[in-house]
């Protein structure tokens, strides 16, 4: 029962969420394994442990360029896909603006063809939607066991790989 206007503003927050979820998902990955490795802000290493306490751990100075590029970033989404908050137009997407489009290629991934620019697109769509569900699984796995996503997994591996030893001697 939703509008064609009110469809294209969800598909928009699907592909921004879809997108910023695939970033999340990534960075909860990497930034665990960073701990041994102090690469760009854990310098001195004080950040650590399950990725659902780094948050707590990152000390001033970084939040205020993130919170900028953030602001750069979401002001240029609004400049290219939304409309002038005018009258009725309030909260509504350009006519002409394909969602999730913000003409931003610089590695030149764009397909050409038709055709296989809708499956990039799908695959994209597809993509965003399970990292949606895989970071939610991540925080969830994590709250509950409190400890890196990796050393469960490690672990849970580590016993598999023993009973199944087990049976083998048996």
């Amino acid at each position: 029962g939703a509008s064609i206007s009110d469809m294209r503003r969800y598909r928009e927050a699907e592909l921004t969420h879809g997108r910023v979820s695939m970033l999340a998902a990534l960075g909860f990955v990497i930034g665990e394994q960073l701990e041994d490795f102090p690469l760009f802000y854990n310098f001195d290493g004080r950040i650590s442990g399950p990725a659902i306490n780094h948050f707590q751990q990152v000390g001033a100075g970084f939040w205020e360029p993130l919170v900028l590029a953030i602001g750069v970033c979401e002001s240029y989404r609004v400049a290219v896909g939304w409309a002038t908050p005018t009258g009725n137009n309030f909260n509504t997407i350009k006519e002409d603006y394909e969602m999730g489009n913000l003409e931003f290629d610089p590695l030149g991934l764009r397909p050409s063809d038709p055709e296989e620019y809708k499956t990039m697109q799908t695959r994209e769509l597809n993509n965003g939607r399970l990292a949606m569900l895989a970071i939610g699984g991540m925080v969830a796995q994590e709250k509950v066991n409190n400890v890196e996503l990796f050393q469960h997994l490690a672990r849970y591996l580590e016993l598999e790989l023993i009973e199944e030893l087990d049976d083998i001697e048996a």
